[in-house]
């Protein structure tokens, strides 16, 4: 079976997971890190990590078995049982409803899988094996948590800030694609690493070339990103 790889924008979009165990919390640990707003768990029980989610207002809990039509409303589906015949028919119920459905380790029960995630930052690296092995996914996702080290989150901030600024600007159109990759060098992450933002700025900017320079203000650092000061002498 071939999958299409997706992000999916999570703004207002409302998510049931059915089940309230370890599987259960290992969903409901992924939605929140996606910052879903709307989650409601439906199970019996819950574990403790859950309950205090629910206390806290992050989540609903509905406590009880899941019944027919609980799914109406909401986007998509993730089935955090080992309830074959459950999922079959949850399954089911929303290819006639026409929401998407997630079983845990039940790929003929799907209508998506989930891939196993790497977030640095605003940088999100998924890694799928379309089912096959869920530990080779974990393995390389352990992998790459280890290589992407904190200056990786600084950098694709300030990719991110300065392709914004050009965006704004109309001048992002001057920078091929090959020149960004370029400039992304050794001397521009240790900039990153030593937290001189400003610096790093300045020479991202010249590495992109003086068709799209910015004055000399735009080069200002926020108070949060000012370098550290130098040792007196």
């Amino acid at each position: 079976m071939a999958y299409y790889p997706v992000f999916l924008d999570t703004t207002n979009k409302k998510v049931l997971v059915i089940g309230g165990g370890n599987v259960g919390l290992e969903k409901t640990t992924g939605l929140v890190n996606a910052d879903v707003p709307q989650i409601t768990v439906i199970s019996p029980d819950l574990r403790p990590e859950l309950e205090q989610w629910r206390d806290e207002g992050r989540l609903q809990h509905l406590a009880r078995e899941y019944q027919d039509g609980d799914m109406v409303g909401y986007d998509w589906i993730m089935i955090a049982t080992d309830d074959g015949a459950a999922n079959a028919a949850i399954r089911k119920e929303g290819r006639r409803r026409a929401i998407w459905v997630n079983a845990a380790d039940d790929p003929a029960n799907c209508d998506f899988i989930l891939p196993s995630v790497v977030r640095k930052g605003t940088m999100t690296i998924a890694i799928s094996t379309g089912g096959g092995s869920p530990a080779m996914a974990r393995r390389v996702r352990e992998e790459l948590t280890d290589y992407f080290t904190e200056d990786f989150e600084a950098l694709a901030e300030l990719l991110a800030e300065v392709r914004r600024e050009l965006k704004q600007r109309g001048v992002l159109r001057y920078v091929p694609q090959q020149t960004w990759q370029d400039a992304i060098d050794g001397p521009l992450r240790a900039l990153l690493a030593q937290r001189r933002w400003g610096q790093a700025k300045a020479r991202l900017y010249s590495r992109l070339g003086p068709n799209v320079l910015p004055s000399e203000g735009a080069l200002t650092r926020p108070a949060a990103q000012q370098e550290p000061a130098e040792a007196a002498i």
